[in-house]
């Protein structure tokens, strides 16, 4: 059974950081697409960033510079460091794996099978 859990979500001020943990169980995450999505109740989720095995990334454009998400494949783990945080990031979380690379749909919901249960982000002003 494939599991999926995040860590690392909790309370900050504007312009702090977070860094994001999902370990992966019962798959070998190195060869598909894992991508970070985030939801506010009442609103469409929405995508954050996607990596592919290889390294090669998308990053959604409201989170561009500030946002970047990496993996490591021998510990099959994926990572999100959030940095200069605004309240509009407030958001639970997801991680989720792909049933493929996931090339040129990184960022499509469509792409990915498996999701952890969510960390909470919050970022007051």
């Amino acid at each position: 059974q494939v599991q999926l859990a995040e860590s690392g979500g909790g309370s900050v001020q504007a312009g702090g950081s977070l860094n994001l943990s999902c370990s992966v169980s019962g798959a070998v995450a190195s060869n598909y697409a894992m991508a970070w999505f985030r939801r506010v109740p009442g609103k469409e989720g929405e995508a954050v960033a996607g990596i592919d095995p290889i390294g090669g990334r998308n990053t959604a454009e409201s989170v561009k510079g500030r946002f970047t998400i990496s993996r490591d494949n021998a510990k099959n783990t994926l990572y999100l460091r959030m940095s200069s945080l605004k309240p509009e990031d407030t958001a639970t979380y997801y991680c989720a794996l792909g049933a493929n690379r996931g090339h040129g749909r990184l960022l499509k919901s469509e792409t990915y099978v498996h999701w952890g249960q969510g960390t909470q982000v919050t970022v007051s002003s």
